[in-house]
């Protein structure tokens, strides 16, 4: 009997939660909500980073909960598209309101009309001072008169339920009993229930039965809203009211006052019958013992088992595992399952205008106006703020911080430094998986320039990536990278809109904006063209003549791209391969190895070689010009190496002549990285020497020198059916080692020859 009375409760639901998880990465924001609204206004109070605003998103599809179960009028809607969401009667006001600032009144209404039981002219009837505001555009409106057209935005969907999230945050207290009477007529008197998420606890008491508590992720409980309203006592133990902010608050709630009242509806577990029906379900949880109170991970604590407020206690793991479950062992899974989208399939036309909005709004907002008048139609902002701001960019700030590896709490920490680092990354992440993407454009200073470049840096080659900065006129290199990033120098420091900066940031915006429709257009005229496939080549001055004898054996095959193995030059080519747009390698010069490993000036990172090891590409390889560390004039070599035998190649450039042990170690190491290649792979060794320096007769002639080399890269290489390393007696330089390059790049990438003739 009172299981078909939960039943029936549970039918009369307009909304009903059970056991829902929600992630950002790793972070686990939602853990286990369990919560029901039948009719009228039900409350949900807590303090900033509880899970409020994650619980308004995941209700309306804007994040996709981990499992658990979300019906609206008894119909599942957990991982539904928010439209679709939208269209079976739940309407949304979110935080912050995200009105357009450049439309009145009326236009914000008429693009929201949808025909149903509200109209325009009945929200003018409930809404007098819209009526009067109606030709003004919302930038020009008070946070009250907004708060009114973002709720009456929402009403003419003709919702059954409407989500308001933080409905009277930054309103003066006359403005917010406005509001209050607002919501509270609207439930007396429409057909409407509210789901209202609320800070001021005034306001959520007034209005609703029940207020339920939400805390680290949680329901912690749910009571009547009279019964909080006049206890004070209760406020400050459950949300902190009246408490220095860095206070940790004692959640756990005494067993007296845990009971449910007569007057509060409690959340009941999920029957039998409930679970079954339920299209994501979580296993139950193993019995405990009593004495002992599980603590759940959250964002700011690890996982443990306590007894009472004693020290943490180890327990056996479930299913059997024996081993002891210590703080941080409870790992969430992961939100994203799926590998990132390649790289290569990201074009598109989606453009993004990126920067931190909360000190460079007006300037970021003009770019955007300029990008929508030279004919751009898909273009969204993106902040990048740490400072925690409300934000009205299309995607706000807790968006982008979800992708960092350790969820958003890693981004808000309050030490800039750390933050801008953390929200960089966190937006790289972001940006490698959305699709169809037309470019990205951002103005900001030495910050916002840090913030915004990583991301670009991670785009394929040929994506239109513009940044418009304060540091544009310096060194720009830890900024550009291997990419194709186009730096324009600000002039102005980009700290509000005068002459000039209009005139630099609307120079920027309209080149960024020909760069986006020349890609389109340029790509649907290569695509009717018959490319040749990309070869990827690597060449120093010492190594010309073995790179001119492989390309032009190669040169009517495929399509040569010669790269100066200057440091970013090694990078570049492996940026093109990450990108897709390399078919084969040949690595023939590998000299940026030296720089790195004794300090040279052409250095390469601890990734070189990573992206054949990520793509599996073709791979043809040899030891050009590491017979030699660059320098730049002969004052700059460092101390150390004051007795070593140098080249002076020009004024500014002097060589140094590597050592047995020197070459002994950068052997081991890039065999090291050629054993971590799974794709095909052959390494050819020229043991006549290594450029054009390392022959009889040239100054760096050291055969000794060469012998370590060889060996230590021969004696940590492993031979696998696609990975060898081939000998031959040869120079670099030498016409049999060029043919020898080609025999080994078409045994692993056969391409047909074509003739010159063919068409006659």
């Amino acid at each position: 009997m009172a299981e078909r009375d939960h039943r029936r409760a549970n039918d009369r639901a307009v909304l009903q939660i059970r056991d829902l998880h929600v992630y950002y990465g790793q972070s686990h924001a939602l853990q286990g909500v369990n919560l029901s609204l039948e009719t009228g206004v039900h409350a949900v109070v807590g303090r900033n980073g509880m899970g409020k605003t994650t619980l308004c998103n995941t209700i309306m599809g804007l994040l996709k909960p981990q499992r658990g179960s979300i019906r609206f009028e008894g119909t599942e809607i957990a991982g539904l598209a928010p439209h679709r969401i939208a269209a079976k009667g739940i309407g949304y006001t979110p935080q912050g309101r995200r009105l357009w600032p450049s439309l009145t009144v009326d236009e914000h209404l008429r693009l929201s009309q949808s025909g149903g039981n509200w109209s325009i002219e009945r929200i003018y009837d409930n809404f007098p001072r819209l009526a009067e505001r109606r030709r003004n555009g919302a930038a020009q409106l008070s946070g009250g008169e907004q708060q009114m057209l973002a709720i009456s935005r929402a009403l003419l969907q003709d919702p059954r339920l409407l989500v308001l999230d933080e409905p009277t945050e930054g309103l003066a207290p006359v403005v917010v009993e406005q509001v209050e009477q607002l919501l509270a007529r609207l439930a007396e008197e429409e057909d409407v229930s509210i789901l209202l998420i609320e800070q001021n606890i005034a306001v959520a008491t007034s209005i609703s039965k029940d207020v339920a508590i939400m805390v680290n992720g949680r329901i912690n409980r749910v009571i009547p809203a009279r019964q909080l309203a006049g206890d004070r006592t209760l406020q400050e133990r459950l949300l902190g009211v009246g408490r220095h902010s860095h206070e940790d608050l004692d959640l756990e709630v005494p067993a007296e006052e845990a009971a449910p009242s007569a007057e509060a509806e409690t959340v009941e577990a999920p029957t039998a019958v409930e679970t079954a029906e339920m299209p994501v379900a979580s296993a139950p949880e193993p019995a405990r013992p009593s004495s002992l109170v599980y603590v759940p991970p959250t964002r700011w604590s690890s996982a443990a088992w306590q007894e009472g407020k004693g020290p943490q206690e180890s327990l056996p793991r479930p299913g059997g595992d024996q081993t002891p479950l210590r703080p941080f062992d409870a790992k969430p899974e992961p939100l994203f399952k799926e590998p990132p989208t390649p790289l290569g399939a990201l074009f598109g036309e989606e453009v993004y205008v990126a920067g931190t909005f909360d000190t460079k709004g007006a300037e970021l907002t003009y770019i955007r106006n300029c990008l929508l008048d030279s004919g751009l139609q898909a273009v969204r902002t993106v902040d990048l703020s740490t400072s925690g701001k409300p934000s009205s960019a299309d995607v706000p700030p807790h968006m982008v911080a979800a992708y960092h590896p350790s969820g958003g709490s890693a981004v808000f920490t309050g030490d800039r430094g750390a933050s801008v680092g953390a929200m960089a990354l966190a937006f790289r992440n972001w940006i490698q998986r959305q699709r169809g993407i037309g470019g990205i454009i951002s103005a900001g200073g030495s910050g916002g320039t840090a913030l915004a470049t990583p991301a670009m840096r991670s785009l394929p080659i040929g994506i239109p990536k513009v940044m418009i900065s304060t540091v544009a006129s310096g060194d720009v290199g830890q900024y550009v990278g291997p990419t194709d990033i186009m730096m324009m120098y600000s002039v102005t420091d980009v700290q509000g809109l005068n002459q000039i900066s209009r005139r630099v940031l609307a120079n920027g915006a309209k080149a960024f904006a020909g760069m986006v429709g020349d890609v389109g257009k340029s790509s649907a005229a290569q695509a009717e063209e018959v490319e040749k496939p990309g070869l990827g080549l690597t060449m120093f001055g010492v190594t010309t003549t073995a790179i001119q004898q492989i390309t032009a054996q190669l040169e009517d095959r495929y399509d040569c791209l010669v790269f100066h193995a200057t440091g970013t030059g090694g990078r570049s080519m492996e940026k093109l391969a990450d990108s897709g747009l390399l078919a084969a390698v040949v690595d023939l010069t590998t000299t940026e190895v030296c720089d790195m490993m004794m300090g040279g000036v052409f250095a390469a990172d601890e990734d070189r070689f990573g992206a054949f090891i990520r793509t599996g590409i073709p791979y043809v390889g040899s030891l050009g010009a590491l017979d030699m560390v660059n320098f730049g004039a002969p004052d700059t070599v460092p101390e150390r190496y004051r007795d070593r035998l140098f080249v002076e190649h020009n004024p500014q450039v002097t060589l140094m002549r590597t050592t047995a042990a020197e070459n002994a170690r950068m052997g081991e190491w890039i065999a090291g990285r050629l054993n971590e290649m799974t794709g095909p792979v052959r390494f050819l060794i020229p043991e006549g020497g290594v450029s054009a320096l390392d022959a009889p007769g040239q100054p760096f002639h050291d055969p000794q020198a060469d012998r370590a080399l060889f060996d230590a890269l021969a004696g940590r290489f492993q031979e696998t059916a696609t990975r060898r390393l081939i000998r031959t007696p040869y120079n670099i330089n030498d016409p049999a080692f060029a043919d020898a390059v080609v025999a080994a790049l078409e045994e692993i990438n056969p391409t047909k020859r074509t003739s010159r003739y063919a068409a006659f």
